[in-house]
């Protein structure tokens, strides 16, 4: 059974500087640059009847194509800190693919994602790292800006049971229109 989620991946040169970011906090596990990705659906376990169901409803998503950023550094859990994150700026057209994969994965029965899609890199994950730990990595590096890049797929990720961050395979990739420029 394949553990499924779709996502977007990050351009070898935003990997490169998001790479830069790498250590100052003690127990942090850092996700290897070439399993950096922005998740836009958790699918999980599924048969390979369904995985294929899945890609066909895949197929059918016509999306332009369209710029992304990464805009500042996070932290996920609060008071017990989990995750340093590179968040995104949430683009119209980023939360309108998202939202249409919701609705395509819940039309083929998966149970709707529980949390709110907030578009993230996902670049370490924290066991006993303190908030006050978090709260000074974040001060000194959060003001981390990217160029804007062009999103023209998304892709369809499995990744093996692990305790996280990787190794992620590519099983299909869906291209997105190019945008037309006005004339």
């Amino acid at each position: 059974m394949p553990r499924l989620f779709t996502g977007l991946e990050v351009p070898p040169e935003v990997g490169q500087s998001l790479a830069m970011l790498r250590g100052g906090v003690p127990g942090a596990r850092w996700i290897d640059p070439e399993n950096y990705h922005l998740t836009l659906r958790f699918i999980g376990d599924v048969d390979d009847v369904t995985a294929h169901e899945i890609n066909s409803m895949l197929e059918r998503v016509r999306r332009r194509s369209f710029e992304l950023r990464l805009d500042g550094l996070s932290s996920f859990g609060g008071r017990k800190p989990r995750a340093i994150v590179a968040t995104a700026a949430p683009t119209q057209t980023l939360l309108e693919i998202q939202s249409e994969q919701e609705r395509m994965m819940q039309r083929i029965g998966l149970e709707p994602e529980g949390r709110k899609f907030t578009p993230h890199v996902t670049l370490a994950r924290l066991r006993d790292a303190s908030s006050h730990q978090v709260a000074d990595y974040l001060s000194a590096r959060g003001h981390f800006r990217t160029p804007p890049f062009q999103v023209s797929r998304f892709v369809l990720f499995s990744s093996r049971a692990s305790i996280g961050g990787g190794p992620y395979v590519v099983e299909a990739s869906y291209p997105l229109a190019a945008s037309f420029t006005p004339a």
